[in-house]
């Protein structure tokens, strides 16, 4: 099942598991959409909300993309996240296992975007996304919080974050940065670091998008919108803030 378009196919799976469908559709220089049920994931696809006509909730909550397949015969990515292990936290960009996102109770729907690079074109983002690592660039939260405030106020997404920090980026502007150096532009007129996961899986640029889309259970939806009634009102202040930092700068 899917659908096309003049400038994308969608096919939809159903009947894999995570590392099923990635072990199937993942490659170098694809890029992978991850729907998480975290809370602050839930929170991200909540706000993405604004950029869909019927306000529907996004799929997505984090981007990411293909190394391709390394000597240890594990397919591996670049990305943007917050690993936090036993003594060990690693904020920033890093490199990962495809492994992380086989949990298919913590990454509900996943996606992998297939544009056809070419080689000098795949070679440009991993070489740029090597760089990124070794540099130690960092993951802002704050930037999350402003691409966000964005979304509520569609004329500041052309400009600049109004939280934005040096050195850092989050996992779709990470994408996002990425592409441009390759000479992809996957979200015109919209700032880096207000680039979405959602911004990303609506781009425009000729691809083929494979989702992995499980029902999510009407309970647990309402659940997570109960959890997220709470957090709403602990982000009004900070929301104050940024209003106030936007209006100076104009």
């Amino acid at each position: 099942m899917g659908t096309e378009t003049p400038t994308h196919r969608e096919v939809i799976i159903r009947n894999l598991s995570n590392r099923e469908f990635l072990e199937r559709y993942a490659r170098a220089g694809c890029i992978g959409l991850g729907g998480g049920t975290t809370l602050v994931d839930l929170a991200i696809r909540r706000g993405e909300r604004h950029l869909d006509e019927a306000g529907q909730w996004s799929l997505w909550s984090h981007a990411f993309f293909f190394q391709g397949r390394r000597a240890d015969g594990h397919h591996w990515v670049i990305e943007s996240d917050l690993e936090a292990h036993h003594k060990n936290i690693r904020l920033g960009v890093q490199e990962n296992r495809v492994s992380k996102f086989y949990d298919d109770k913590y990454f509900s729907a996943l996606a992998v975007l297939d544009f056809g690079l070419a080689p000098a074109q795949v070679e440009s983002l991993l070489r740029e996304g090597l760089e990124l690592v070794a540099n130690r660039e960092q993951y802002s939260i704050r930037e999350i919080f402003g691409a966000l405030f964005g979304l509520r106020r569609p004329a500041l997404r052309g400009g600049k974050n109004p939280l934005a920090r040096e050195h850092s980026l989050f996992c779709s502007a990470l994408v996002r940065h990425v592409f441009l150096r390759a000479g992809v532009d996957l979200a015109p007129g919209v700032g880096d670091k207000h680039t979405t996961p959602e911004d990303i899986a609506r781009t425009a640029v000729p691809h083929v998008k494979y989702i992995l889309r499980r029902e999510t259970p009407a309970g647990k939806i309402a659940a997570a919108r109960q959890r997220l009634s709470a957090v709403r009102q602990q982000a009004a202040g900070l929301r104050r803030k940024i209003r106030g930092k936007v209006r100076l700068r104009a």
